[in-house]
């Protein structure tokens, strides 16, 4: 395959530009589909010297058909298929990237097709046909001689698959009915599920976030001029994203500057803009550009294991959706800020950013086709109570402006346009959660106290200033651990002491005089920042995290607690320390905070009042013998959410084992039994946190098994107050030793379907505990 170098034709117009010339000049044209498609394969052939060229489709099956061809036998056209990792085409749909061979029949993955006829070629290059990132076929171009294929004319190829990606799911080249195998569009009811990423229900009408370019708006009439209109856009991106951090609007504390400082330097990146004028120069729109350059990228960052790499993927998705929106024009930038009432945004990705932007008032929900409980989108969402479901993959191609969705943020499911029976039960369900959540309102101020009298302290979790102000609205008696992480993870660079203290000092007077736990630094495992090089750990669960970073990045951690100190001054502070398993950990951690509370007297800057330590007890290590640990702190934290997965070894983020064990089994019940007695021996005060802690049934045994501190998120505190109203602690418990002592064998080892059945004689209304079925 040689192209042609760049000549001028009596157009004036040179290779590449040609070659989409004639491509638009053939959808202009009234052919039949089929006859449409097999002149796109003759003019690309034509236009870039091969002998033959060829498309491959996607079956919804999974299977490549050969769909039309240029050079290979017609009869093998809609008769052949592949599998997805089948032969050279397979190979190229398998990696999603360009492929190039000099000697295709030599190539280990090559798989000859007798009834192709494509024994005397010998070059091979193919190049993905991407839609969104996702694969829609395979273009192909093979010559008779062997040789290698230059940059240029790979580059074209992707450009012409972009091109026909777009053109296939519009059905403009190839109509519907010509090829009733491809299903372009969808009309009845659709399920998917993803991953619970926010809690809570909304239905409401769909809003596509990403931007398609239609494939009339692709190829460029005059290219100087769709220059003009790139660099215009450009700089009114960068003139808005100049205007949100000025204006200050949808603060989430300190974070917020740092995730908009970093969309402002991508704006400004002279690489991302060079490939975008380069595409523009090729015979491109402006918008086709954006697209191909997304795409490029997606494909690329969408197969890299660290997360950091993902999470600027979701960057630059971001970034070229706005830019898509200001070459739109004012209306378009202005339609996403004007949501309908009940809107749920259905997105590939979206940015902290870009979701900080949106009228609170009229977002409903949100889906995305990728995320994690980690990502930044979540822990916004979660901030703002705004329920979020994430890796329902497919979706966005499905969905179309003004479908009902139904969001399932406490399953993980996204209903789109959902029959009658669906809309009734969830209508139903949302009506129950509706009169729950006023009858928790209205017990806010009530304490929390259980049917027999026992006290019981309620604190939240939290991890962004945003959060603080549900303190107030829940009643909660503090924070109870304050994920400090949290402001790192959305940071793109290493946010400085000045930063980090007047967060803190943020937190501390939102609190308005409530206690607050400040947990240190939780990163590494799912936790990732763009600024401390992700590992590829075997084990990340039980790697190099936590604490044991923190120690062995000794400035890091002592940073923090530096900020921690004079952000409290004149106050109390607590400070927890997580992931501890061994002594000389614990004391260490101490030596450093000492160590600034020290430096903050000598240099004359204000020390907190009173300085308390905590220990988190989530490792085996300290969980079967605390005493050690428990005389260096002056209180405890029972992380259940790592502690249980250490007791069970099964990864609490890996979805084929996160649901084998039940925490309600005797022997972890055990365990948390024994902790909280050597902590009252110990004369410590000891909570639970996690998601334990804030489950109604769950909660009612900790306070069975004698704890009276449990921490949970803001949503959970009503329900948790509710089910230990109505909780007997004292029968419960004495209920319980006995069936720890009993140590019998049992088919079910869990204790859950054994507390749902003696409810009423605990104590414990049906209506709390009952498992809850997804729809």
């Amino acid at each position: 395959m040689t192209l042609e170098k760049p000549m001028l034709d009596r157009t004036g117009l040179r290779g590449p530009r040609r070659l989409l010339q004639r491509i638009r000049d053939l959808m202009a044209q009234q052919d039949q589909a089929q006859a449409r498609l097999d002149r796109l394969t003759r003019i690309i052939a034509e236009e870039t010297g091969s002998d033959v060229c060829s498309i491959y489709l996607v079956l919804p099956s999974g299977a490549l058909e050969l769909s039309a061809t240029h050079g290979l036998k017609a009869e093998a056209v809609h008769s052949l298929r592949l599998a997805r990792d089948e032969g050279l085409v397979g190979l190229v749909a398998q990696r999603a990237r360009p492929l190039s061979v000099e000697d295709a029949p030599a190539h280990p993955r090559f798989a000859y097709k007798p009834e192709t006829g494509e024994e005397p070629f010998k070059s091979f290059v193919g190049v993905p046909v991407l839609r969104g990132g996702r694969l829609v076929g395979v273009l192909t171009a093979q010559s008779k001689s062997a040789r290698p294929s230059t940059e240029e004319e790979i580059e074209t190829l992707q450009t012409v698959a972009m091109l026909l990606a777009e053109i296939v799911a519009s059905g403009e080249l190839i109509r519907a009915e010509a090829f009733s195998d491809l299903e372009l569009r969808a009309s009845g009811p659709e399920r998917y599920a993803g991953a619970a990423l926010a809690p809570g229900i909304a239905m409401g009408v769909a809003v596509v976030h990403e931007p398609h370019v239609a494939p009339a708006r692709m190829i460029a009439e005059d290219a100087e001029a769709e220059e003009v209109r790139l660099d215009s856009a450009i700089a009114d991106l960068r003139r808005g994203l100049d205007e949100l951090l000025e204006s200050g609007r949808a603060p989430i504390g300190t974070p917020s500057r740092d995730v908009l400082d970093a969309y402002r330097m991508f704006a400004h990146d002279r690489g991302w803009t060079g490939q975008l004028r380069e595409a523009v120069r090729s015979g491109l729109t402006a918008e086709a550009a954006v697209e191909r350059v997304r795409n490029e990228h997606r494909a690329r960052l969408m197969k890299a294991r660290e997360a950091h790499f993902r999470e600027r993927l979701h960057d630059l998705e971001d970034l070229a959706n706005r830019l898509l929106r200001h070459l739109a024009g004012p209306d378009a930038v202005r339609a996403l800020a004007d949501l309908p009432p009940n809107a749920i945004l259905v997105a590939r990705s979206i940015g902290p950013a870009e979701l900080m932007e949106l009228d609170r008032s009229r977002l409903a929900g949100l889906a995305t086709e990728e995320g994690s409980a980690t990502s930044h989108a979540a822990i916004v969402a979660k901030a703002l109570g705004i329920p979020m479901v994430g890796q329902v993959e497919g979706a966005l191609d499905r969905v179309e402006d003004g479908d009902t969705l139904i969001i399932d943020g406490e399953f993980g499911i996204l209903h789109v346009r959902p029959g009658e029976e669906v809309l009734t039960a969830y209508a139903e369900r949302m009506e129950g959660l509706s009169r729950a959540n006023l009858a928790y309102a209205a017990r806010r101020d009530e304490p929390a106290v259980t049917a027999d009298g026992v006290a019981m302290e309620l604190s939240m979790n939290a991890g962004l200033l945003i959060e603080m102000p549900r303190l107030a609205e829940t009643g909660a008696a503090g924070v109870g651990l304050f994920r400090t992480e949290f402001q790192f993870m959305i940071s793109h660079t290493l946010p400085r002491v000045p930063a980090q203290i007047e967060m803190y000092k943020a937190v501390l007077k939102a609190a308005g005089g409530r206690p607050v736990v400040f947990r240190t630094l939780d990163l590494g495992g799912d936790k990732v920042t763009r600024f401390i090089p992700e590992m590829r750990e075997p084990n990340p669960a039980l790697g190099w995290r936590a604490l044991r970073m923190g120690l062995d990045r000794p400035a890091l951690t002592r940073y923090q607690l530096r900020a921690l100190v004079r952000a409290s001054a004149g106050q109390g502070l607590k400070v927890l320390f997580p992931m501890v398993a061994d002594i000389g950990e614990l004391s260490r951690a101490r030596d450093l905070l000492y160590t600034e509370l020290e430096l903050a007297r000598r240099h004359g800057h204000g020390v907190p009042e009173r300085v308390e330590t905590g220990l988190m007890i989530e490792t085996p290590a300290v969980a079967f013998a605390p005493e050690p640990y428990l005389a260096l702190c002056d209180f405890a934290a029972v992380g259940a959410n790592d502690l249980m997965q250490y007791f069970f070894a099964a990864d609490r983020q890996n979805p084929q084992v996160a649901q084998r064990y039940d925490v309600l089994n005797p022997a972890p019940l055990a365990l948390l039994q024994s902790v909280r007695e050597a902590c009252d021996a110990a004369g410590k005060p000891v909570s639970v946190c996690g998601e334990m802690a804030g489950k109604p049934l769950e909660a009612c045994v900790l306070a069975g098994l004698g704890y009276r501190r449990l921490s949970m998120s803001a949503a959970s505190i009503g329900p948790v107050k509710a089910a230990l109203a109505e909780c007997d602690a004292g029968r419960l418990g004495t209920w319980l030793a006995g069936e720890i002592a009993t140590k019998r064998p049992d088919t079910d080892k869990s204790l859950r379907h054994k507390l749902i059945a003696a409810a009423q004689e605990a104590g414990i209304s049906s209506r709390l505990v009952d498992n809850r079925a997804a729809f």
